[in-house]
Formats: structure tokens, sequence, C-alpha cells
């Protein structure tokens, strides 16, 4: 005799999924760092922005996307948000009027060393020694390289 009841079936609980955990680290983290971004204005995602373009000034908004893997519907919003703000500059490439290119203004320039402190905070948040947050963030890296791979086959 079969049952075919819920209790039956063999599916997994939500915290032996890999997706929940992930998800559920995310919203942790974005909410760790919300005070300290709450302290400069801006909002998680804008910091990402931010972050990227520290890294890499004056970039084209193509770029900073495939950087931060957001399609341009999502970033647009973010970086007239933040050229709202005085944060930020996008204005056509001389070179290819097809492309934008996004720079920090001296404002923007200028948060980077207000937000130095917030990695530091963050390590320290989270219980983790340098190294095994460096391993982590290798392994979901990696973990990310191969389903964006799997998507692209498709």
């Amino acid at each position: 005799m079969t049952h075919d009841t819920l209790d039956d079936l063999r599916y997994p609980k939500i915290s032996d999924l890999l997706c929940f955990s992930i998800y559920s680290a995310s919203h942790a983290i974005t909410r760790i760092y919300k005070p300290f971004l709450d302290d400069l204005g801006v909002t998680y995602p804008q910091y990402l922005v931010l972050v990227a373009l520290w890294e890499q000034d004056n970039q084209t908004v193509g770029g900073l996307g495939r950087m931060l893997h957001l399609e341009s519907n999502t970033l647009t919003p973010l970086l007239k948000r933040l050229e709202s703000m005085g944060i930020l500059q996008r204005q056509r490439d001389s070179k290819d009027e097809r492309q934008v290119r996004v720079a920090l203004t001296g404002t923007g320039k200028e948060m980077r060393k207000r937000a130095a402190r917030i990695p530091e905070c963050v390590k320290q948040v989270t219980g983790m020694e340098l190294t095994e947050l460096q391993r982590l963030q290798k392994e979901i890296t990696r973990l990310r390289t191969h389903l964006d791979q799997f998507d692209q086959d498709k």
C-alpha cells in the first residue's frame, strides 16, 4: 500500500537548502551593513556601486554592470539616484556616444574615507578569522561562476 502524503515524500528541510542558506545569509549581511550605510546616506546596492567605482573610477555603465553582475535596468536607477545625490556623474563617452561613462565626484571620492572602517567592523561581527572569510568568499565566487556558466550554456 502506498501513501501519497507529504509526510511520505522526502522533501528537504528549509535549513538543508543551499539556496536558503545563501539567501538568509545575504539578508543578515545586509542588516549588519545597514547602520554603517545609514551614516553614509546610501543603501546597500548603492554602496556596492560605490565600492566598484572606488576600485575603478570612470568606467562604462556596461563595465560596471558586469563587475556588479547587474542588468542595466537594475543599475540605471541606482546610478540616477547617486547622481542626484551628487556622488557620481554620468556622461556620454566622447569617443563612443553609445557608451555612458560613470565617474565619482569629489563627494563620492571623499565618501571612501568615511566607509573605510566598514569591512573591518563587518569582519568583527562575523566572528570569523580573515582567512576563513577569504576562503568562504572564494568558494561563493566559484559557485556563482559555475551557476553563471550553466545559465550561459542554456
